[in-house]
């Protein structure tokens, strides 16, 4: 028998807001809050949810044993769904339930820390 599986990366990167001079030691607010949250409801909206759909779709048609699929998830991407679409969070609960998804392991924020200093990466 013959089986496919599928891997997918998601990560969602927090947009930074403008910093000023002037808003040293007045503002710590260094993200965007009104841009991450249009663009990930709009991310789940048209990508997240009618995709989690189609898989769980697949994976109840096929069964795990033919059709499965992993994701490696970034905590960053974990905290936005958690604040701004917590029902993408649900969406893909509900399609680690089917039995047909793995969960890999993933880097929080995917740092680029390597490319300032190789020791502190």
């Amino acid at each position: 028998m013959r089986k496919i599986c599928l891997y997918f990366q998601v990560h969602q990167p927090f947009r930074l807001r403008v910093y000023r001079f002037f808003d040293i030691g007045v503002s710590h607010d260094y993200y965007h809050e009104l841009n991450n949250r249009a663009l990930l409801q709009r991310i789940a909206r048209k990508c997240y949810l009618p995709m989690n759909t189609l898989l769980k779709h697949l994976i109840e048609r096929w069964g795990p044993d033919r059709f499965s699929v992993s994701f490696a998830i970034s905590g960053v991407a974990l905290e936005q769904m958690e604040l701004y679409a917590p029902e993408v969070l649900e969406s893909f609960q509900e399609l680690y339930a089917t039995g047909g998804v793995e969960l890999i392991a993933e880097t929080y924020a995917h740092s680029l820390a390597c490319l300032k200093s190789r020791r502190e990466f």
